[in-house]
């Protein structure tokens, strides 16, 4: 599926939870969100790269035609969307809280972390390119699961799942032919593959299928080996008697900061280097080290 494009389940979704909002307004939060969602899954964490500025502008259009009673087709971007955001809070008061203050609040927080943060990125042994795009990608989909609790009148937990099922999950790793699913980086272990095929197939999964897709030959070795231990682990969810899997949040968390899913990446990222890039020393740490050598090279230095 293109970039661009939203698809018929996606459109369908928003048009339950959000079908007084015009169908090309849904169809740009959807891509607004994905867009972000597929950026952090491939590991572009630039701030040119995963910028939350779209979305935000798709939500304030929303906001500004829930609180004047019209909206437009296409959403348009404030001179100043910092201003714009903080306007809101002046709506009427019988306005929920959430669309005058504490999501036009999100906005602003969400835009300031993707433009005004580039410059200040020095020394550290964390990358922040990765810590921003976190945070990018928990707002924005904290901002539009709250959309859908707003105007469709249902609790956090079915916003948010709704968001999930919004978001799309075509892995380049996975390979879909026949009916079947194939794992195309053969260096991730059977944990790890049995993690992205869940994470891409998004609901219940039987325990036959998934011995199937990662191409196990024994199904009892990978209940035992693979599976119970997830479970425990609380990764997954498995049912003893049915022999159903699903991916849990803590799974799906684990997928996206620690396998790669790019094709070529030949294995998940080390330790070091899931962050995004390799960990960076200290000058602290730096100059020690160079005087333990020098020492060593030099025993009379001390």
């Amino acid at each position: 599926m293109a970039a661009n494009e939203v698809n018929d389940d996606g459109r369908a979704a928003l048009a339950g939870v959000l079908g007084q909002i015009p169908e090309s307004l849904r169809d740009e939060l959807v891509q607004a969100l994905n867009e972000i969602v597929r950026n952090f899954r491939e590991r572009r964490w630039e701030p040119s790269e995963l910028n939350g500025g779209k979305l935000c502008e798709v939500v304030y259009t929303i906001l500004r035609g829930y609180i004047d009673g019209t909206y437009p087709a296409r959403a348009s971007k404030p001179s100043n969307i910092v201003d714009a955001c903080r306007g809101l809070e002046s709506a009427r008061a019988n306005l929920p809280r959430s669309v005058r203050i504490q999501v036009p609040r999100v906005l602003m927080a969400l835009y300031e972390t993707r433009n005004n943060r580039g410059v200040g990125h020095v020394g550290g042994d964390v990358d922040p390119n990765h810590m921003d795009a976190v945070a990018v990608l928990s707002m924005s989909r904290w901002v539009v699961a709250e959309l859908i609790r707003i105007f469709h009148n249902v609790t956090t937990d079915v916003a948010a799942a709704i968001v999930e099922a919004l978001s799309e999950r075509e892995l380049p790793i996975i390979w879909e032919v026949g009916g079947r699913k194939r794992v195309l980086d053969t260096g991730l272990t059977t944990k790890e593959r049995m993690l992205v095929v869940l994470y891409q197939e998004r609901g219940p999964v039987t325990e036959d299928a998934l011995a199937d897709w990662i191409e196990h030959p024994q199904p009892a070795v990978l209940r035992r080996d693979i599976i119970r231990p997830a479970h425990t682990a609380k990764l997954i969810d498995y049912d003893e008697k049915s022999r159903v899997l699903h991916l849990s949040p803590l799974g799906a968390a684990f997928v996206e900061t620690k396998i790669s899913l790019q094709l070529g990446s030949g294995r998940s990222l080390p330790t070091s280097k899931r962050a995004g890039k390799s960990k960076r020393k200290s000058p602290a740490r730096a100059a020690g080290e160079r005087l333990r050598v020098r020492r060593r090279q030099a025993p009379g230095l001390d």
